[in-house]
């Protein structure tokens, strides 16, 4: 088992599934989700997104990935930042959480994630990596869910950067 931080696209990552920072609505919008939307097919995305009818602030659902090399993408809906007094960490930790447990449910054995909530939600970047390193290290490490490889892929130097910060230092999953 392995978690690994790569500086690049998500939609261009080879592993089983894809997470998409998606809204409730699963309705593509801006940054991520667009680009998740317009790399995998649109209107056959946007059908398969429908059909699911929503997803609630910490939950996660899967469609197909379509033109995607990903079999499947796991739109996961973070929390938007009100200040971090709002339960944002822990709906933005459930994130995480549902997306491995829907990814085993699959049979994925490798997932990416983005940087759920960092774009448009405004949630600080570093906070958001802190409870994506530490969320994914205390599941995986606690749970068997049969995923071998877990990604997270940064659009930017910061936040490659701190994800490898975060990675180095000691915890369960370390190096």
């Amino acid at each position: 088992m392995a978690i690994e931080a790569v500086r690049g696209d998500i939609t261009r990552q080879e592993v089983d599934a894809i997470v998409n920072a998606a809204n409730q609505g699963l309705a593509g919008g801006g940054g991520v989700d667009g680009a998740i939307h317009r790399a995998a097919g649109r209107a056959q995305l946007r059908a398969a997104c429908e059909a699911l009818g929503g997803c609630a602030t910490g939950d996660a659902k899967a469609t197909p990935g379509f033109n995607l090399a990903a079999q499947w993408i796991i739109h996961a809906v973070g929390p938007r930042w009100r200040g971090g007094g709002h339960g944002e960490a822990e709906l933005l930790a459930s994130c995480y959480r549902r997306s491995l447990v829907v990814a085993a449910e699959l049979g994925a054995r490798s997932i990416a994630f983005p940087a759920i909530s960092t774009g448009i939600y405004g949630y600080p970047a570093a906070e958001a990596a802190s409870v994506a390193v530490s969320t994914l290290r205390s599941t995986l490490a606690s749970t068997p869910l049969g995923i071998e490889l877990v990604r997270l892929v940064a659009f930017d130097d910061a936040t490659f950067e701190r994800y490898r910060e975060l990675l180095a230092a000691p915890g369960p999953l370390s190096p």
